[in-house]
């Protein structure tokens, strides 16, 4: 029965008038990933009769294939962010966003071209570790001497820069136990994500977290440093450190951050509490679409996969990664997340790529799945029961 309604829906729905259909009415089509999903809160016309509301649908129409040119392949990068307190006191996230890092350094600075430099500093024990480390972080991180410089890329270069910020990380680590103006008790995770040519390496310690979109799916390029987590129990046991309900020593709920020297005192001893960063490394290809990077408040809520479709389907509709921050973050507050939240959205690709992977819907398309006011379903249903 149901086969059969939904042939004659289909049938004469180009021929029903607008005055059946109600207003407001919808035609426009939502991807999730690559299924088809109709409007949030309203009803699709080929389920109605079901009494269904949020119902996927398999389809023919999928994603416009990406092929793949990775050695002619040039990142386009754009990006923006959105933080907001949410349900804290106080502000505690700072980052940073660097779209065009030679043009930022000067012409005395010399990389792989395009470069872009991100971080997300998300402080605990008060304010003063993360904006300690937003205010000096290229002096840390390209103003030391023996940061590389070259235009060519390779595995040595790539070696060298990895070196650099691991130094960077360390040696900042230090000077917040030496600046006075950084209270002891004041700590701050750090992730950074460096874009040098079609190379992404981005650096972590700490539970921020940094995922990769490609062809709509979410690869994770950090991982969280829980104490929970197997390795981070064994190294913090081995160090002398304990595990109580989820914390580091019964006090922080991380296991790798800068600053907090009241738990690291004294200088040079081994603690179980690290600023050493792990790092991960991709070669960006056209099928890799943007990189969001977020403080735990996100992930304490939500998915990477998650994430990844908020992103994917806002900058299908606006093309705006700024906003599409800031979707995050809403659905995180949506979702009762107890933090500060933080997002950076880095786009790799132009927006004229964006625009091609939404294409107009067509007649076909809008036949497929449309959505129906509660006024138009009301005047289906006494349609049908003629």
């Amino acid at each position: 029965m149901v086969i059969v309604l939904r042939k004659k829906l289909f049938d004469l729905f180009s021929a029903w008038p607008m005055e059946l259909l109600g207003e407001p009415f919808s035609r426009t089509l939502y991807r999730d990933g690559d299924n088809i999903m109709p409007q949030r809160n309203s009803y699709c016309c080929t389920d109605a009769i079901r009494g269904r509301k949020d119902v996927r649908f398999e389809s023919n129409i999928s994603d416009a294939p990406l092929e793949s040119s990775t050695i002619s392949f040039v990142p386009s990068i754009r990006s923006g962010s959105f933080a907001d307190i949410g349900p804290r006191r106080f502000m505690e996230d700072e980052h940073i966003r660097i779209d065009n890092l030679s043009s930022h350094l000067g012409s005395l600075f010399t990389c792989p071209t395009p470069s872009a430099f991100y971080g997300v500093f998300d402080g605990h024990g008060g304010p003063d570790a993360a904006a300690y480390m937003k205010k000096n972080a290229i002096r840390f991180f390209f103003e030391a001497d023996d940061f590389p410089q070259t235009a060519d890329f390779d595995d040595v270069f790539l070696e060298k820069v990895e070196n650099s910020i691991r130094k960077a990380f360390l040696l900042a680590d230090l000077a917040l136990a030496d600046d006075c103006t950084v209270n002891s008790s004041s700590g701050t995770t750090a992730l950074t994500a460096l874009v040098l040519g079609r190379n992404l390496l981005v650096a972590n310690a700490g539970d921020c977290r940094a995922v990769l979109c490609r062809k709509g799916q979410a690869i994770d390029m950090s991982e969280d440093h829980k104490p929970i987590h197997a390795l981070e129990r064994k190294r913090v046991e081995e160090l002398g450190g304990y595990i109580d309900d989820g914390y580091l020593n019964g006090v922080l709920s991380v296991s790798r951050a800068l600053g907090d020297w009241d738990m690291k005192l004294p200088k040079g001893s081994s603690s179980p509490l690290i600023a050493d960063p792990e790092f991960h490394q991709m070669l960006l290809t056209e099928e890799d679409e943007f990189l969001i990077i977020g403080c735990d408040g996100i992930w304490d809520v939500m998915t990477s996969q998650h994430a990844v479709s908020i992103v994917r389907r806002g900058l299908r509709r606006h093309d705006n990664p700024g906003q599409c921050a800031r979707d995050l973050v809403m659905e995180a507050l949506r979702l009762n997340t107890f933090d500060n939240l933080t997002v950076v959205v880095v786009c790799f690709s132009s927006q004229d790529h964006h625009r091609e992977l939404s294409p107009r819907p067509t007649r076909q398309m809008r036949l497929k799945s449309c959505s129906l006011s509660e006024e138009a379903l009301c005047n289906l249903k006494n349609w049908l029961d003629k």
